[in-house]
């Protein structure tokens, strides 16, 4: 996280529309489109939530299936 902190200012510091400014930019994308990769990759790993069937018997939980 330290490293996304530095190359935001380095974004913010940077001159818009230098070289410094676009290669900055550049690398800032390339850092956030790694992040979300990670993500992405966290969240797929995650494990499947079936939710339980409804009740066959008794008052409670045989009309709503409230996890839907």
């Amino acid at each position: 996280m330290d490293s996304l902190a530095g190359i935001t200012n380095a974004v913010s510091t940077a001159i818009p529309g230098s070289v410094q400014g676009a290669a900055a930019v550049a690398v800032l994308k390339k850092g956030m489109n790694m992040q979300a990769a990670s993500a992405a990759q966290l969240i797929a790993g995650l494990p499947q939530l079936v939710p339980p069937a409804l009740a066959s018997s008794g008052h409670l939980g045989t009309q709503l299936n409230a996890y839907g």
